[in-house]
């Protein structure tokens, strides 16, 4: 397996359970559940980091470029990585071997 689909699973991974996360953490900012947001917040901003310095790597790596992490910015995460990970992985498939 190369370095980049090893990149991609782990970005797949983080960008899921960061999903998992987004989610009620919306609930819960629009249903005013401060509780569960000052929670959940922390963990997503965690998350949202997390897949910004990886994406950020396979930019370093020149595995992809730049779009990845500005799409995974403007989507908060994990919608953006998603996306970008379909993306390359079908490029990928398409390359030569």
């Amino acid at each position: 397996m190369s370095s980049a689909r090893k990149l991609l699973n782990a970005i797949r991974i983080v960008a899921l359970l960061d999903a998992l996360l987004l989610a009620p953490l919306v609930f819960a900012a629009l249903t005013d559940r401060e509780d569960w947001v000052s929670v959940l917040g922390p963990i997503h901003g965690v998350g949202f980091l997390l897949l910004i310095v990886m994406v950020v790597r396979g930019v370093i790596e020149r595995y992809w470029g730049w779009w990845f992490p500005a799409l995974v910015v403007v989507t908060l995460g994990p919608p953006g990585s998603l996306i970008g990970d379909v993306r390359i992985r079908r490029e990928l498939d398409r390359a030569p071997a």
